[in-house]
């Protein structure tokens, strides 16, 4: 449900929160014009990790992938700290 609010009114602000904690969206309106709608926030949804979602992929070919230093990093940290161009 939508409602409108005149914020020109006395205690606008208490009428707005009240019903938007509701769950209602309500829309700002000044002159009779609307400005802003507010909406209750969605609440945060957290997913959870599933084991062995990548388990269709099979196991990784090289165990120390990840263990080993980045050739190309090595490269450009023993090179010159300014290189020609």
């Amino acid at each position: 449900m939508t409602i409108q609010v005149d914020i020109a009114k006395q205690n606008a602000l208490a009428e707005l929160v009240a019903h938007v904690r509701a769950g209602e969206d309500v829309v700002l309106t000044s002159d009779g014009q609307a400005i802003a709608v507010a909406r209750p926030s969605e609440p945060q949804r957290v997913r959870k990790r599933t084991p062995g979602a990548w388990a269709h992929l099979g196991q990784l070919q090289d165990p120390d992938l990840f263990l080993r230093p980045d050739p190309d990093m090595e490269q450009a940290a023993d090179g010159p700290i300014f290189p020609e161009t």
